[in-house]
């Protein structure tokens, strides 16, 4: 018998597909096992690194009384409602903590076509060490930097005007006054794509446009009263120099209500949280409970909160782990039996091979090597499938502006798949292999059939 390697591997090819349907399914089994294991491999790897890069060295986030998880996935990660607003001398005030080296102050509320509007400072841009494709950032109130994948689904460039809608899902009520597209930012790959970058004034002002008419009408209503007022001191019979210091006296009270007026309207403007950076790490252990200490406010530490995050998406993870270790054990099963078979059909074949001369260590490897191309075509369909199901996800999440996730993604950790498709497929052809070393020519020869 010829020992070239070529003849054993097409005649190993054969028997594999000598009975196809329980090939079929000992396939499908083993793919879907490894694809189970790939998937999660892939996909955990992406929210990871995708969790780490959103949160671009924010060391804390502080926004209203409620969950440090909502205000952590609606500040950082944009995938919820705030828990409210807070003043904007929280800013000043945390700017003034020593501990504080960076203090960006976000408002949040609007939206384009799924789109948050975010309004901002200029160190946002420098927070993630953002860079602009095309245009220039924004100078003034109702102008806004969109971001990458914002820019490409709508279609808008430097220079054209949208409207934004009230609320952070579509159907919102249209706002009045429209934004300027100054520039685009640079792809990152990160949350920021997805976003409309804005001065925070714009968002105060397009939330305060609805209010307009009615403050202008109440302010003509007062001139109007003052006016007729003054018509009625003009018909009385008193003395001009009397007139004009009553005038001036009115005049200075109007500019003193003016004042006043004024700075309740600075006090009433609030945003919806603030990112800290630390200056030392000393912050990490006083400033949250310094925030938390303030009325109506409240602190979340990314690192913790991220922590609890994965923990949760951890358990999914899990799942659907142990799914696929319980697939690849059915299938290591299946192969199993089925080269038992197979070397109980095949003894003639394998009798009729030792007398060409095949040694028992051939006749064993013959065994082995049907479960490593069985495992090999598993390999491959199981990588396909992986990044076929990451993909589907990732559309899916895009669809919903969501987390970003990739069916291309590459990861070293798709190693195991082939290493493990490999070891189980050797495992399972072990006992079968052996049967066919100790088989005894001489006694199959004589049995009779």
């Amino acid at each position: 018998m010829s020992r070239s390697p070529l003849n054993l591997l097409r005649l190993a090819w054969r028997y594999l597909w000598a009975r196809p349907m329980l090939t079929a399914l000992n396939l499908m089994l083993l793919s879907l096992g490894l694809a189970a294991i790939g998937f999660v491999v892939l996909v955990s790897e992406q929210l990871e690194q995708g969790l780490r890069r959103d949160l671009g060295g924010i060391d804390l986030v502080v926004g209203a009384k409620g969950s440090p998880m909502q205000i952590l996935l609606a500040g950082v990660f944009h995938l919820d409602q705030s828990t409210g607003n807070i003043p904007l001398a929280t800013v000043s005030q945390l700017k003034a903590q020593p501990l504080v080296a960076q203090a960006v102050p976000i408002s949040l509320g609007d939206s384009f076509r799924g789109h948050r509007i975010v309004g901002t400072t200029a160190d946002y841009l420098a927070l993630y060490q953002l860079e602009l494709a095309q245009g220039r950032r924004w100078t003034g109130p109702m102008q806004a930097v969109l971001g990458a994948e914002a820019a490409r689904q709508s279609g808008l460039k430097p220079g054209d005007r949208f409207h934004g809608t009230h609320g952070l899902a579509g159907g919102g009520e249209e706002h009045e006054q429209p934004y300027e597209v100054t520039g685009i930012l640079a792809p990152t790959g990160g949350v920021v794509d997805r976003l409309v970058l804005t001065d925070q004034a714009s968002v105060w002002e397009a939330h305060a446009a609805h209010g307009h008419a009615a403050k202008s009408a109440h302010e003509s209503k007062g001139r109007g009263h003052d006016d007729h007022a003054s018509d009625r001191d003009h018909a009385s019979d008193r003395d001009r120099a009397e007139d004009h210091d009553h005038a001036a006296d009115h005049e200075h009270e109007h500019e003193h209500e003016h004042e006043h007026t004024g700075g309740h309207a600075d006090a009433a403007l609030e945003v919806s949280m603030v990112l800290v950076r630390y200056r030392s790490p000393l912050a990490a252990v006083m400033l949250p409970r310094w925030v938390n200490a303030q009325a109506g406010l409240q602190a979340s530490v990314p690192a913790l909160e991220t922590a609890r995050l994965l923990s949760m998406v951890g358990v999914g993870v899990d799942v659907l782990r142990g799914f696929g270790g319980v697939l690849l054990l059915a299938a290591a099963l299946s192969v199993l039996v089925a080269l038992l078979h197979a070397v109980r059909e095949r003894q003639g074949d394998l009798a009729m091979l030792r007398m060409l001369g095949a040694t028992p260590a051939r006749v064993a490897g013959l065994i082995a090597l049907e479960a490593l191309m069985l495992a090999s075509l598993a390999t491959l369909l199981a990588l396909g499938l992986a990044h076929g199901f990451a993909a589907v996800l990732g559309a899916v999440l895009a669809q919903q502006q969501s987390v970003r996730i990739s069916g291309a993604w590459v990861s070293a950790w798709e190693a195991l798949v082939p290493a493990l498709a490999l070891g189980l497929a050797l495992i399972a052809a072990a006992w079968p292999a052996w049967r066919g070393y100790r088989l005894d020519v001489t006694e199959l020869l004589q049995t009779p059939r």
